[in-house]
């Protein structure tokens, strides 16, 4: 989890491939008219995350029903969010950076509807979690993908 640019999609598909996991993105979730709107810099509302959290609770259930371990890329910028995509089993890494290491990734890629008109309005609605959120841990950005890809890796491990 984390804002946009924060590497979700490479960290998590990293992992996923280290651990032998399936790999999610949930930007493959999002209607059409919610990727326009993020395309074009416009923040979504809990109205329009309604839909797409409600599918993310629904394939997290489905997966955890197979039996599937899955690493899903997703913003969960708020705690409601969180509180919707929690079930069995389920754990939260927060990718968190300075909004100067975002802005320079942002800059850099290319290709992702996402782009930096987009990051202020997700550091605004950010709500970091915090230690009464045990289920999430908390891995610097500032480092690069092997060392998270290795940092995550031994906090899943730990009981």
């Amino acid at each position: 989890m984390g804002i946009v640019g924060a590497g979700k999609t490479t960290v998590g598909t990293l992992v996923a491939q280290k651990l032998g996991w399936q790999f999610a993105d949930a930007d493959d979730f999002h209607s059409p008219k919610n990727i326009e709107k993020i395309r074009r810099g416009i923040p979504l509302d809990d109205a329009d995350r309604a839909p797409w959290l409600s599918a993310l609770h629904n394939a997290i259930l489905q997966w955890n029903a197979k039996g599937r371990n899955v690493v899903l890329a997703c913003s969960a910028l708020k705690r409601g969010y969180r509180e919707e995509l929690r079930a069995a089993l389920v754990r939260f890494v927060y990718l968190k950076g300075s909004s100067r290491v975002i802005l320079d990734r942002l800059r850099s890629r290319h290709g992702h509807f996402a782009n930096e008109a987009i990051l202020e309005s997700q550091l605004a609605a950010l709500e970091e979690p915090g230690s009464d959120e045990p289920d999430v841990m908390t891995v610097d950005i500032d480092q690069p993908p092997d060392a998270m890809v290795s940092e995550i890796i031994a906090k899943l491990q730990e009981p």
